[in-house]
C-alpha cells in the first residue's frame, strides 16, 4: 500500500484505462466512414457522367445553325474557285520559256521562208520541231524567250513522223526544257502553244478528238499514228507543242486539215504523239 492513494476495486465491470480503450476514438471513425464516403463519390461521378451523356446528346446548334453554317464553307470554296486563275494560263507560264520561234530562209527548190514553233526538250537545249519546217533550209535562225538568238543545225531527223531535232549554235544562258507527257484520250483538254501566222507566243484550247488518225503530207508521205484536236493551229503552230492540262507535252503539231485545199484554219489539227516524236531525240519511249 502506498501513501497517499485510495485502494480501488474492480466489481464484474472495467477500470478507468480499459473503458476508454473501448470507446472509438477519431482513427477508428475514418476507418468505418471510409466506406461510405467511397459510395458516395462513386454515385455522384456516376452521376455527373450520366448527365454529360444526356446533355451531349441534345444539339448543340439548331438545324437553322448547321444550314448557315454549310452555306458559309460553300460559298467561300466557290469563290476561292472563282479567284483561281484559269488553267491556260498557268499552262502558258510553265510552258513559255520552252518555246522557240524559228525561221528557215532557202526552203527548197523554190528558195522560200517559213515561219515555225519548237520547243525545248531537254537540259542540252534540244528543240523538237516539224520537219517541213526545216527541211532542205539554206539556214535556220532561233529566237528564244528570253529574246535571244541563235543559228541552228539540224541533228537528226524522222520523216516518217515529220520530226527534225535542232542544235542551236548558241543556247540560251538559262535552259527551261518542257516537261514531256503522255496517256491523250480522246475528249481530254488540250492546248496548242505556237507562233500562227507569225502572232508570236499564241496559246489556243481546245479537246483531242481522235487517236490514230493518218495525214498526207506536201511531199506524198502519210503519216500514221496522229492525235486528232480541235484547238485552233494555223502556219506557223508547225512544230510546235500539244499540251495536256499539266503543261506536258503530248505530242509535235504537224498539220492542219482543210478541204479547200489552202492553209486555213477549219478547227482540226494534228500532232505526232510525244512518243514517237522524242525518239528523234533518243527519248525512251512512252
Amino acid at each position: 500500500m502506498k501513501y497517499g492513494g485510495t485502494p480501488t476495486a474492480v466489481l464484474g465491470g472495467v477500470g478507468p484505462e480499459e473503458d476508454a480503450a473501448s470507446q472509438p476514438g477519431p482513427r477508428a471513425w475514418r476507418r468505418q466512414a471510409w466506406p461510405i464516403l467511397a459510395l458516395v463519390g462513386v454515385l455522384a461521378i456516376a452521376a455527373v457522367i450520366w448527365g454529360l451523356v444526356h446533355d451531349s446528346s441534345k444539339p448543340s446548334v439548331s438545324k437553322a445553325d448547321v444550314g448557315k453554317i454549310a452555306d458559309s464553307k460553300v460559298g467561300a470554296a466557290v469563290n476561292s474557285l472563282k479567284n483561281q486563275p484559269a488553267a491556260g494560263v498557268g499552262i502558258f507560264n510553265q510552258v513559255r520559256p520552252a518555246l522557240v520561234v524559228i525561221e528557215s530562209d532557202g526552203i527548197g527548190h523554190t528558195k522560200d521562208s517559213a515561219l515555225g514553233s519548237g520547243v525545248i526538250i531537254n537540259t542540252h537545249g534540244q528543240i523538237l520541231t516539224a520537219l517541213h519546217v526545216v527541211q532542205d533550209a539554206g539556214s535556220i535562225k532561233l529566237t528564244f524567250a528570253d529574246g535571244s538568238q541563235s543559228p541552228a543545225t539540224v541533228q537528226s531527223t524522222d520523216t516518217d513522223h515529220d520530226i527534225a531535232v535542232l542544235n542551236a549554235n548558241q543556247p540560251p544562258g538559262v535552259i527551261v526544257p518542257a516537261v514531256l507527257g503522255g496517256g491523250a484520250r480522246v475528249g481530254d483538254q488540250t492546248f496548242a502553244l505556237g507562233h500562227p501566222l507569225g502572232l508570236v507566243d499564241s496559246l489556243t484550247a481546245g479537246i483531242i478528238s481522235g487517236l490514230d488518225r493518218s495525214f498526207p503530207l506536201p511531199n506524198g508521205r502519210t503519216i500514221d499514228g496522229l492525235i486528232q484536236f480541235d484547238a485552233p493551229v494555223s502556219p506557223g503552230n508547225s512544230g510546235g507543242p500539244l499540251l495536256n492540262t499539266k503543261g506536258q507535252v503530248i505530242g509535235i503539231v504537224t498539220g492542219l486539215a482543210n478541204p479547200s485545199g489552202n492553209e486555213d484554219n477549219v478547227g482540226i489539227g494534228f500532232a505526232v504523239p510525244i512518243g514517237a516524236a522524242g525518239r528523234a531525240a533518243g527519248a525512251p519511249a512512252q
